[in-house]
């Protein structure tokens, strides 16, 4: 609609495939974008359809930086995070979620697509790249949970967020050449920051405790 205008975090935005198709289809959105990789930031900085009027783009790490230094609390309408929360250790998990809670407007949603339990990729990994319930190492080093719908909900209701949609997307990938069909599961899902939440305090208690210790 014409008259809105939707501020949107996309949290681990990678090199910005997700956020300049709706730049370009929304002459109205402001987007902020963050990713771990200052590399990544880079490529999202040099993109022609980059401008500081319509978007914003820094480094975070989400489960330790706050994003309220680069994003006003309580101004984004709503939060994607697409295959990013998998990378990240599941006792940090809860942190992140925090962290964004803090910039997302009462009555905002988070949209969230990532791997799914079961899904090839997991069935894929040899018992010695396990590091924990559902949790992986990848050969580069890089980490990979995969979400059961249950424990998602709860990950989310217990950093203040109400589930909206939370179901898993079952896919085929066809490797004509080769004969090989394999299964992709993947978990698609809304949560929405109810209009009267009031923000923990956790991460704050996580950074302090930190510093404390670097201090020391």
């Amino acid at each position: 609609f014409e008259s809105q205008k939707l501020v949107l975090l996309e949290a681990g935005c990678g090199v910005g495939n997700c956020i300049f198709p709706l730049i370009e289809e929304d002459p109205h959105i402001f987007v902020y974008a963050c990713d771990f990789s200052p590399r990544a930031v880079e490529f999202v900085k040099k993109n022609p359809l980059y401008h500081p009027e319509r978007c914003c783009a820094f480094q975070c790490d989400l489960t330790k930086d706050h994003l309220t230094e680069n994003v006003p609390e309580g101004s984004v309408d709503v939060v994607t995070l697409i295959f990013v929360l998998s990378a990240v250790h599941p006792d940090k998990m809860k942190l992140a979620l925090e962290n964004i809670s803090k910039v997302l407007k009462p009555g905002g949603v988070v949209l969230f697509r990532d791997y799914g339990l079961y899904d090839h990729a997991m069935l894929r990994f040899k018992s010695a790249s396990k590091l924990g319930d559902n949790f992986y190492v990848r050969q580069d080093g890089t980490r990979s949970y995969f979400f059961s719908k249950e424990f998602l909900a709860k990950l989310f209701e217990e950093a203040g967020f109400q589930s909206v949609v939370n179901e898993y997307v079952l896919r085929e990938t066809v490797n004509k050449k080769e004969g090989l069909c394999v299964a992709r599961v993947f978990l698609q899902s809304k949560f929405i920051k109810p209009a009267n939440s009031q923000t923990g305090s956790g991460l704050l208690s996580y950074k302090s405790s930190k510093e404390g210790k670097r201090e020391d």
